[in-house]
């Protein structure tokens, strides 16, 4: 089984975010950037297919020169091969085009993606991809099972959880519970020595549409002054007459 993990590089949530030219462009000094969680969920059970079943694991990005630290430490963590497409990820159905064109050259069984980045939260990319490739598609995956050409999957939906029966090839969005957070790998001193030798190999973009474009953004405004009571009387008080909320 050959399996493609899709990582985005998005900002650790610890990051100070602010915008720059009229709030129309994000401001990138002084961030920290991470695999986006989501994948580092799909990336963990790739491994486990790999160390159980033998599968091939490669990694893609869409992106310049500055994720390949991020791309670096999935393969660190034990991806066999990464590759980047030399473009900025302008919006949701660009990175889905730049990422089937992988995909339809690499032959790969099994594709791997978050169901969303942390960063612009669009939830889109999978969904587009698996259309694309017109593949078979399972978002919100929290479990997966394969046996063959066929697999398990389990997704959360409204008020429940939902098991399918499909097959490969196969686009997963995963996320939190795909593996638990404690099976999340942290790369060791061989696994860094190890990624300096394997391939990252860098590839133009194709010609491709992007469907948005960002306008402008607008950061959360911020929380008004706290009110402390010393009574119950006093904190009904106020819930009364001053909030109108009881």
């Amino acid at each position: 089984m050959k399996i493609l993990v899709c990582i985005s590089n998005v900002p650790d949530t610890t990051s100070k975010i602010n915008f720059t030219e009229g709030d129309t462009k994000f401001d990138t000094n002084g961030v920290q950037f991470v695999i986006n969680p989501n994948d580092e969920f799909g990336l963990t059970r790739a491994m486990w297919f790999k160390e159980k079943q033998g599968a091939t694991v490669h990694i893609a990005t869409v992106g310049d020169a500055s994720v390949e630290p991020t791309m670096r430490k999935a393969l660190a963590i034990g991806a066999d091969e990464g590759v980047r497409i030399n473009a900025a990820p302008a919006d949701g159905f660009f990175v889905a085009q730049q990422l089937a064109e992988v995909v339809k050259n690499g032959g790969y069984d099994l594709v791997i993606a978050g169901r969303e980045s942390i960063d612009y939260n669009g939830g889109m990319v999978p969904g587009m991809l698996a259309t694309l490739l017109d593949m078979n598609f399972v978002n919100t995956c929290i479990s997966l099972e394969v046996d063959g050409t066929n697999a398990t999957a389990i997704r959360e939906i409204d008020g429940g959880k939902e098991k399918i029966a499909t097959s490969l090839p196969l686009v997963v969005g995963g996320q939190k519970g795909l593996v638990e957070e404690s099976d999340l790998r942290i790369p060791n001193m061989r696994g860094i020595m190890m990624a300096r030798k394997k391939a990252l190999n860098v590839i133009e973009p194709i010609t491709a549409t992007n469907g948005t474009t960002d306008v402008k953004f607008d950061k959360p405004a911020p929380k008004g002054a706290v009110k402390l009571v010393d009574t119950v009387d006093e904190l009904v008080d106020l819930l009364h007459n001053e909030a109108k909320a009881i």
